[in-house]
């Protein structure tokens, strides 16, 4: 995260995405796990959030959404564990 950081200062970025996701397992299976799934990833981005602040990015150049179990990167089967899919993407612009 603070090489995210200093790369915002040192390069032309106007925005930087924080972007979270879960694997597909849950303790609630169903839509339950989907939705715990869900905040579980605004949750990992608002925490990388945070840390880009405190590294010195203000705060209304940072944009955080939760993909919950969507796009994982290792393709698995229903109710995996996939340390891989619990993720945090920084992306700048």
């Amino acid at each position: 995260m603070a090489e995210a950081a200093q790369a915002s200062t040192h390069v032309q970025t106007t925005r930087i995405e924080v972007n979270g996701y879960t694997d597909n397992s849950a303790a609630h299976p169903g839509p339950r796990g989907e939705k715990y799934n869900m905040g579980l990833s605004m949750r990992r981005a608002d925490s990388v959030k945070a840390e880009l602040i405190r590294d010195g990015v203000p705060a209304n150049a940072i944009d955080i959404h939760g993909y919950g179990e969507a796009h994982p990167l290792v393709p698995t089967g229903p109710d995996t564990r996939e340390p891989q899919n619990r993720r945090v993407e920084i992306i700048l612009h």
